[in-house]
């Protein structure tokens, strides 16, 4: 389904100001381009998200986004005169593809991101308005791409791995769709691969989708304009003879009422521009083209379980409120070159872990996650013609993944089937298995009405992160739960303290043996762990939390255990310290917070020597004087 919805309204004032002190742009005749005008300089909003890893934890980097260049003043070069309008081409101005490219432009934005298409980022939070009204018309909605740098988009290779976001839909009623997924467009917005395309990924160009959208005003660099249909029913937009086909992977496609995750194969490898029957178009050939429309997806509500996703705390997943949203992509080997077989999904809302319920499919058993064996049964179920498996299934998805694909965040409404696909009863008629999609009314979801009555409506995608399974649910630093009561087996006497003054005295060598093996076998019940979130994060302290191997004090190293690390005493550091017989209070002193007699170093030998003004006795090394300390703390 379409997801384009451009402005087209008149710049502003300031624009028109600068036309008469530029040039107008030199252009080749002959040749058909997607030029860049030059009366508004392109400003990114910033944009923060997370990679993490398991051992390291999470560390940020600053991304920008991109609007969609269908959104986009197009005009004529180094003037004011639209070439577009309305869902209309200028005439004049664009009689064909090649006039067209020689007279027109599309303008960057800067301060219209928030003003007239309603983009707002602010951190590691991007929120979409639905309806912005501007001095020069009215936007409607917004597609966004995240960036790695200016002129290219962020590739995202998530096999063996997990994508996790927060999202808040609760403002989105019947009709709306807020939307992030992958496609598989070029890096750079197909600047490299066609020749005709100046603007690049910089100014959103590339688009492309399982749906093989008509609706794009450019495709490969040239204007989609031969066949231009205006819509019926959108004042913005229209149809060309092109459509732009690539495998896409809707991670996230919501309002409040329902929510789904879906999988669209293509038998096409790369973004690429359609025409006739290899489209797809409806409504006689919507099976016949490079792409799988329909997609295998997970819809809880149409698959019989109408009490997991809703607007209130009777439901499982309360869409009223924000959740986090965990996206597993999983391969045969656990490995990030095996095949994907299993795409998973979970929640967390409320401080709990909320799993996709385990849901029976069409007498073919009981799934909660996209496989193959999912996909089979889900369209023998519903008989609906899906052809994912037909048109490469999880093969085409795997391809696609290995080469990465690009981000998109998006809100739209819904002109062909006012989305009742997403939240109703689709087709409207329809009563067989499959057809009942979410409680909308089957005459919600009309734009005119969902434009006026809902014209605040917004999405807020939030703390983005990616990376290892396992490694993007921690969220930040929380308090862990207490760890578990230790075993005689475990940690003799149930902590370090108790450990040690259970040790024989005599001889020394079984006493320094026994301090040995309590310091390993009960540095886990010194202290409750911590999550370490950030590589560079460290106390530097003696049991102090570490992010980094090297960032202890002296006599201390870093130890890990899965997500835990915790600067603790070096075997050495150990064994000296049982050198030194200390009593009760030196032990306790040194559990505290790492106080010590004696020098902190490697220890190979030892020598017991009394000093009269020191108790318990100091330990004494085979080193420099200046090694000894009389007494120190590591903090």
């Amino acid at each position: 389904l379409s997801r384009a919805l451009p402005f087209t309204g008149r710049p502003p004032p300031s624009w028109a100001m600068k036309v008469a002190l530029r040039a107008a742009l030199i252009l080749t005749p002959g040749i058909v381009c997607q030029k860049i005008g030059t009366l508004k300089d392109e400003r990114h909003p910033g944009f923060a998200i997370q990679q993490c890893t398991n051992s390291h934890g999470c560390t940020t980097q600053q991304k920008s986004v991109v609007i969609d260049a269908n959104w986009r003043w197009t005009h004529e070069a180094g003037q004011s005169t639209n070439c577009f309008s309305g869902n209309h081409w200028d005439p004049k101005l664009c009689p064909d593809p090649t006039t067209c490219s020689q007279n027109c432009v599309i303008e960057g934005a800067n301060e219209e991101y928030m003003q007239t298409y309603g983009v707002k980022a602010s951190g590691s939070s991007l929120e979409l308005g639905f309806v912005t009204k501007a001095q020069y018309g009215t936007n409607v909605g917004s597609r966004t791409y995240l960036l790695e740098q200016d002129d290219a988009y962020k590739v995202f290779k998530l096999k063996n791995r997990e994508f996790t976001f927060d999202v808040d839909v609760s403002h989105l009623p019947c009709g709306l769709n807020g939307a992030l997924y992958f496609v598989k467009m070029d890096p750079d917005g197909g600047m490299s691969k066609y020749s005709g395309n100046e603007a690049g990924a910089r100014f959103g160009t590339g688009y492309c989708d399982a749906q093989c959208p008509h609706d794009l005003k450019f495709i490969n660099g040239e204007p989609n304009l031969l066949g231009w249909n205006p819509s019926p029913t959108d004042p913005n937009s229209g149809f060309g003879k092109y459509g732009s086909c690539c495998s896409e992977m809707d991670i996230w496609e919501a309002n409040s009422i329902s929510t789904a995750y879906t999988a669209h194969a293509c038998s096409v490898k790369e973004q690429t521009r359609c025409s006739g029957t290899s489209c797809g178009d409806n409504p006689n050939h919507r099976f016949d083209g490079v792409c799988d429309k329909n997609g295998c997806d997970f819809q809880t509500y149409r698959l019989g379980n109408t009490t997991f996703f809703g607007p209130d705390a009777s439901f499982a997943l309360d869409s009223s409120k924000p959740m986090s949203v965990v996206t597993q992509f999983v391969t045969a080997d656990g490995t990030d070159t095996g095949q994907l077989t299993e795409i998973r999904r979970f929640y967390k809302q409320g401080g709990k872990t909320i799993e996709t319920p385990t849901i029976p499919v069409g007498g073919k058993g009981s799934f909660d996650s996209l496989t193959k064996g999912y996909c089979e049964a889900e369209v023998a179920a519903f008989k609906d013609h899906t052809n994912f498996l037909a048109k490469g299934g999880f093969e085409s998805m795997d391809a696609a993944m290995s080469d990465g694909m690009v981000l998109v965040m998006s809100l739209w409404d819904d002109h062909e089937a006012d989305m009742l696909w997403l939240d109703s009863t689709y087709p409207s008629h329809g009563s067989v298995p499959g057809a009942k999609r979410g409680s909308c009314d089957k005459a919600s979801g009309d734009p005119k009405v969902v434009e006026k009555q809902h014209a605040d409506a917004f999405v807020k995608f939030s703390n983005i992160r990616f990376g290892e399974i396992g490694s993007t649910t921690a969220g930040g630093a929380p308090t862990p739960p207490p760890p578990p009561s230790p075993t005689p087996s475990d940690c003799p006497g149930g902590s370090l303290a108790a450990c040690i003054s259970a040790c024989p005295s005599n001889p020394q060598s079984v006493y320094t043996a026994c301090v040995t093996e309590c310091g390993a076998r009960c540095q886990h019940a010194l202290v409750s762990p911590r999550i370490v979130t950030t590589e560079h994060w460290c106390e530097s302290r003696a049991w102090g939390w570490c992010g980094a191997g090297d960032c202890c004090p002296a006599g201390f190293s870093c130890t890990r255990r899965s997500k835990l690390a915790q600067c603790t005493p070096t075997p050495a550091l150990l064994e000296a310290f049982a050198h030194s017989m200390p009593s009760k209070a030196a032990i306790e002193a040194f559990i505290a917070n790492g106080t010590t007699i004696f020098a902190r170093f490697g220890l190979p030998m030892f020598t017991q020597a009394t000093d009269a003004s020191l108790t318990p006795p100091v330990v004494k090394v085979a080193m420099p004087t200046s090694a000894i300390v009389n007494k120190a703390a590591f903090n």
